[in-house]
C-alpha cells in the first residue's frame, strides 16, 4: 500500500493516478471524500481527515510500503514558517509511530537554504527534521518553480494586459509543470530503490526569463503586445494580499522573487537528462490559453 498525501491537489492527484494507472494499491489522503472520489472510483482507498493531527495521520500511514509526504500551500497563514514546522512535525511523528520506512518528501528548489528563501526555508527545515528520523530512508525531490504560478497572472492579463511580479524580466530561472513529477514520484515510490537521505532537483524543460514568459503566452493569447512589468516590494506584496495572502505570506513572496533575482534559488545539480523534465513553456502557454479563453 502507497498512501499519497494532498492527494485532492495538482501534484498529489497526479502522482496517485500514475500509480494506479500501474496497479499499484493506493491510499489517498484528504479533507474531502468528495474531492477524492474520482481516484476512489478507480480503486484508491481513501483516508479523509484532518492531516495536521498526528493520530489521524499515524492512521493513515499504518501499513504503507511507502509515503509520499507534502506541506500544503497556505497563503493565509499568519506565520509561513511556524505553519510549515507545525504540519512538518506532525508528519514525521506519524512516519515514526507508523514505522514508515520509505518517504518520498516533495520539498523545492532552494530547499538548501535555511534562510533568504521566502516559503522555502519551511522545506529546508522539514528535510531536516526527516533526515533526523532513525530508520527512514528518504527520497526529497525538489522541483523548481511551478508553472502553474502563471495562473495568477489572468486578472492582470484581463484588466491591465499586463504580467507581473517581483522578479527582474531579464533573470533566467528553471520552471517546471507540476504534473511533470508525478511519474518520478511514483517510480521512486514503487522502486523504493534509495537508501538513507537523498535529494533529487527536477528543473523543468530550460531555463527562462519572464520576458520569455510573457511573450510565449502573449503569442498564444493572439497578444503580442502583452507586457511583463516587475514590481515594488510594496506593489507586489499589496497585489498578493488583495488575493487573500496574509502579510507574512506576501513578505515570504517577494523573499523568494529576491532570491531568484540574486540566483539565491540556484541550482545545486548541474542540469541532466535526468533532472530535465519534458513540458516547455511554449507547451504550458498553450494550456494557458485555453484556460484563459474558457
Amino acid at each position: 500500500m502507497i498512501v499519497i498525501m494532498g492527494a485532492s491537489g495538482n501534484v498529489g492527484s497526479a502522482v496517485a493516478s500514475e500509480l494506479l494507472d500501474r496497479g499499484e494499491s493506493v491510499r489517498v489522503i484528504g479533507r474531502s471524500a468528495e474531492h477524492l472520489q474520482s481516484l476512489v472510483a478507480r480503486g484508491a482507498e481513501a483516508a479523509v481527515g484532518n492531516a495536521t493531527e498526528v493520530s489521524f495521520l499515524t492512521e493513515a500511514f499504518s501499513g504503507a510500503t511507502a509515503v509520499f509526504a507534502m506541506i500544503p500551500t497556505k497563503r493565509d497563514a499568519e506565520n509561513v514558517r511556524s505553519y510549515y514546522n507545525a504540519f512538518g512535525e506532525t508528519i514525521a511523528r506519524a512516519v515514526k509511530n507508523a514505522r514508515v520506512n520509505h518517504v518520498v518528501n516533495l520539498s523545492s528548489h532552494g530547499a538548501n537554504n535555511a534562510e533568504g528563501a521566502g516559503p522555502v526555508k519551511g522545506l529546508y527545515d522539514q528535510e531536516q527534521r526527516l533526515n533526523d528520523l532513525s530508520g527512514v530512508n528518504v527520497l526529497h525531490l525538489r522541483p523548481t518553480y511551478f508553472m502553474e504560478n502563471f495562473y495568477a497572472d489572468n486578472p492582470l492579463i484581463r484588466e491591465k494586459n499586463i504580467m507581473a511580479s517581483a522578479i527582474r524580466e531579464d533573470v533566467p530561472f528553471a520552471v517546471i509543470a507540476s504534473r511533470d513529477i508525478a511519474p518520478i514520484a511514483a517510480d521512486a515510490l514503487m522502486r523504493r530503490n534509495f537508501v538513507g537521505t537523498q535529494i533529487r532537483e527536477l528543473l523543468g524543460e530550460r531555463d527562462v526569463t519572464m520576458k520569455e514568459v510573457t511573450s510565449a503566452i502573449g503569442a498564444e493569447l493572439e497578444k503580442p503586445e502583452l507586457e511583463y512589468v516587475q514590481l515594488s516590494a510594496d506593489e507586489y506584496t499589496d497585489l498578493l494580499q488583495s488575493h487573500d495572502f496574509s502579510e507574512n505570506a506576501a513578505r515570504e513572496m517577494f523573499e523568494l522573487c529576491e532570491a531568484i533575482n540574486d540566483q539565491r534559488f540556484a541550482v545545486e545539480q548541474p542540469r541532466t537528462a535526468i533532472n530535465t523534465t519534458p513540458t516547455s513553456i511554449e507547451e504550458f502557454a498553450r494550456e494557458f490559453a485555453s484556460d484563459f479563453q474558457n
